[in-house]
């Protein structure tokens, strides 16, 4: 069997595929809604049973696969799910209080549907923990930031693995003789430095909040930002969070948080949105130089998620000027719309420049099948 149903659940919503992990097809994807609402299933168990019922024969499922959030320093692969791996995640809601508690719903829900069908948790930090200790170590009292878990953890990380061995199969080259520089540009976003196949370091934190500018999110500020605006603004620790996960990013600067009403704006001449691409730009190069310093060069530079596979202007402006790396792109290559696997660098450039589209729910089944075989 070879059919591995893949859940990534949320407080009030389950997103699904089925996916044949040999052929790599969905053969089922969707999402149940508003769960818990007037109308609608009460609980995540009800809601999944309505899926699996429409599906009719639910024997060809080898294995359930789980989106979990954070993974902590705990997990670095994926993971059969036992009650004492239920009893880490929740413990780990500490450090994903909006994600893991929701992401175990879906874990109890999928348990309950499809009972003696393995389930596998598949970790979305578990990728960045080859990060050496200088990399993922914050310079703050050791003592503290050893009873409450404060390090770099790192997201996305079933995206940047799957693109980055995607990017070496594309060039015909073993991931573990390539240095990769993986962009995941979408509203939410990061990146990765990748050396022979292992993260090394990658811009989210503690959080997915650090890094990049993001649809509503800050990415990198000043700690003292918080201090600050608590002193004059008065803004307390609930304002504060809210401030920079959803009041932030490109919504703050703009007043949209949608890039494609940004970059029409910034067409239009609006000055608000020419200073926000700017900065967006700005802090990509800025992750860009520290990870070609910290691989020692660099391989391939490879752009995927919603921006990076969709966007030629914004690839182009994020790596304009970088030439004398070695890094440029072929400008009709680069306008060129495809949904492929595809190189926009020119022929014989020293750094190549890739578009690989993600597939995350497809590694997170691949990731399952291989644990339960």
């Amino acid at each position: 069997m070879t059919h591995v149903f893949v859940v990534n659940s949320g407080s009030s919503s389950i997103k699904y595929q089925l996916i044949d992990v040999e052929t790599a097809e969905s053969l089922l994807s969707g999402s149940v809604e508003r769960i818990g609402e007037p109308g609608h299933p009460a609980d995540h168990t009800e809601g999944l049973t309505a899926v699996l019922a429409s599906l009719g024969d639910t024997s060809a499922i080898a294995a359930v696969g789980h989106r979990v959030v954070h993974g902590g320093s705990l997990f670095a692969d994926a993971t059969l799910i036992t009650p004492v791996v239920e009893k880490a995640i929740d413990e780990l809601s500490a450090l994903a209080p909006l994600h893991n508690p929701a992401n175990l719903l879906g874990i109890r829900a999928a348990q309950k549907a499809l009972p003696g069908v393995p389930q596998v948790a598949v970790f979305d930090t578990a990728f960045h923990q080859s990060m050496p200790p200088e990399a993922y170590t914050y310079a703050i009292d050791r003592a503290l930031a050893e009873k409450h878990s404060v390090r770099r953890y790192g997201f996305h990380g079933t995206s940047h693995k799957y693109v980055s061995e995607r990017a070496a199969a594309f060039l015909g080259r073993p991931v573990e003789s390539l240095k990769i520089i993986v962009l995941h540009l979408g509203n939410g976003a990061s990146m990765a430095a990748i050396d022979g196949g292992r993260s090394i370091d990658t811009s989210m934190g503690l959080t997915p909040l650090q890094g990049l500018v993001m649809g509503t999110r800050s990415g990198d500020l000043d700690p003292a930002v918080l201090t600050h605006l608590h002193r004059v603004a008065g803004l307390d620790f609930e304002e504060l969070d809210n401030l920079l996960n959803k009041k932030s990013g490109l919504l703050g600067l703009t007043g949209s948080g949608d890039m494609r009403d940004v970059q029409q704006a910034a067409a239009d001449g609006d000055e608000a949105a020419l200073a926000a691409l700017a900065v967006w730009r700005h802090r990509i190069r800025h992750y860009l130089g520290a990870y070609i310093a910290q691989l020692g060069g660099v391989d391939a530079v490879v752009f995927t998620a919603g921006v990076g596979e969709n966007n030629a202007l914004l690839r182009r402006r994020s790596i304009a000027g970088l030439e004398f790396l070695g890094i440029r792109v072929d400008d009709d290559r680069n306008e060129l719309h495809s949904r492929a696997e595809r190189r926009i660098s020119p022929d014989g450039a020293p750094v190549e420049v890739l578009v690989i589209p993600t597939n995350e729910e497809l590694e997170i089944a691949r990731q399952t099948l291989a644990l339960v075989e």
